[in-house]
């Protein structure tokens, strides 16, 4: 049974693990939890997993729901619960201690730099999730150019997604991809 203790004691362990390395919330990490629950632990496959990443991000909230969606389709309410103190509780006491020290460290040079290499990480973590979960829900080639146009309208426009995120949608209900 997937909510026996072992189970959750490897969620808790695992997803605490990634809690520290978080940089920019739970999107930045979505490659190691993949890693994790699809191809470590077999706990779901990837389109399972995309699915609850994007259920996660069309309801309203922080985008650390994910974890307790993957939580609970491994181990229940109590898989939920778990995955989801292992991913806040960390990180929280992290940043409230680092937070003390804050007013001395910002005028330190290593403090500046560590803040600017924060900023390109953050941003390649986050492509790498997006370039798994494409990876994970793209089939066939109708499929890949609706991705891509999604992403060049959003990222080259900069106009609202909904738009395009709406008529993406409209396609896939009808069948074309």
């Amino acid at each position: 049974m997937m909510g026996e203790p072992k189970v959750l004691g490897q969620l808790a362990f695992q997803f605490a693990i990634i809690s520290l390395i978080a940089i920019g919330g739970a999107t930045s990490v979505l490659p190691e939890m993949h890693r994790m629950v699809v191809d470590n632990h077999q706990w779901m496959d990837s389109s399972t997993f995309a699915d609850l990443f994007a259920l996660a991000q069309t309801a309203p909230g922080p985008n650390v729901m994910v974890v307790t969606l993957i939580g609970w389709q491994v181990a229940g309410f109590a898989g939920a619960l778990i995955t989801t103190v292992a991913m806040i509780g960390p990180a929280f006491l992290l940043t409230f201690t680092v937070s003390r020290f804050l007013p001395r460290w910002r005028r330190t040079e290593w403090y500046r730099v560590v803040e600017k290499g924060l900023a390109p990480l953050t941003v390649g973590l986050v492509l790498s999730g997006a370039y798994l979960l494409t990876r994970a829900t793209v089939d066939g080639v109708p499929a890949l150019i609706v991705t891509a146009a999604t992403v060049a309208y959003i990222f080259f426009l900069k106009k609202n997604p909904l738009y395009v995120l709406i008529i993406a949608a409209v396609i896939g209900a009808a069948g074309l991809v």
